[in-house]
């Protein structure tokens, strides 16, 4: 989720987030649960005529009471483990200046989309990237820190541009209206590259991304998603890689 962090630049102010109930909240809701199957049990048990004789109905509410307090139980730690992980994220960014920061961003591309195309196998060739659908001349941002080796037009991509990071991972953005970087160029996340268009061998107005990891193309939502960014829920921990490791 997305959690602005007090040595964050201001480029990364304003962004979505996502609010995460109090852990005290499934502690109470879980004691009240297994205390009314006490309750139940307790007042089935008065009704027995033989004390050693035991209600099916009330071990059934004793389990699920149980079944649901350790699923609480369970999320509360998860919970746990997520805030853990963010003031991971804020001890090592405080210790990091600004330029080391915006290396480490990962963000969304679109502020709003329609996710309209996954990658796989599409009309029996391989679509090697996600579609984005947002209105024509819509700005677009980048991913990740990396620079420009390609701007302009770009056969079936249409007008494109790849950015490749320090690890040589590419991140392609297809089927622009318009090229707002130069070959050569340095982006940080979250800089403006590209207007939404529908160029190239495109069916509607949208954004391809496409990414490539030593060379071969990769489903891009696993990938973004282990970097804090779940494409599809449109979340962004901007820092999310550095919480998790």
């Amino acid at each position: 989720m997305r959690q602005r962090l007090s040595s964050e630049p201001d480029r990364y102010r304003g962004r979505r987030r996502v609010q995460t109930p109090p852990r005290s909240r499934y502690a109470v809701v879980g004691a009240a649960a297994f205390m009314g199957a006490g309750v139940v049990a307790l007042g089935a048990a008065s009704n027995l005529p033989d004390a050693k004789a035991v209600n099916p109905t009330v071990l059934q509410n004793l389990e699920q009471a149980s079944a649901a307090q350790d699923a609480l139980t369970g999320r509360a730690a998860q919970d746990d483990r997520a805030s853990r992980g963010s003031e991971r994220a804020s001890d090592v960014t405080t210790k990091m200046s600004d330029e080391e920061i915006e290396a480490q961003a990962w963000m969304l591309p679109l502020d709003d989309y329609t996710f309209t195309s996954a990658y796989g196998v599409r009309w029996g060739k391989l679509h090697a990237g996600i579609d984005l659908a947002a209105p024509e001349g819509t700005p677009f941002t980048s991913i990740h820190a990396g620079t420009v080796t390609q701007a302009g037009y770009n056969g079936a991509y249409g007008y494109s541009i790849t950015v490749k990071q320090d690890d040589g991972t590419e991140i392609i953005y297809g089927h622009a209206r318009r090229v707002l970087v130069q070959q050569g160029q340095t982006v940080k996340a979250g800089d403006t590259i590209g207007e939404v268009g529908n160029t190239g061998a495109s069916y509607g107005t949208h954004l391809h991304v496409e990414i490539h990891v030593d060379g071969k193309p990769t489903d891009p939502v696993p990938l973004l998603r282990d970097h804090g960014v779940d494409i599809k829920l449109k979340i962004e921990s901007v820092f999310g890689g550095l919480a998790a490791s």
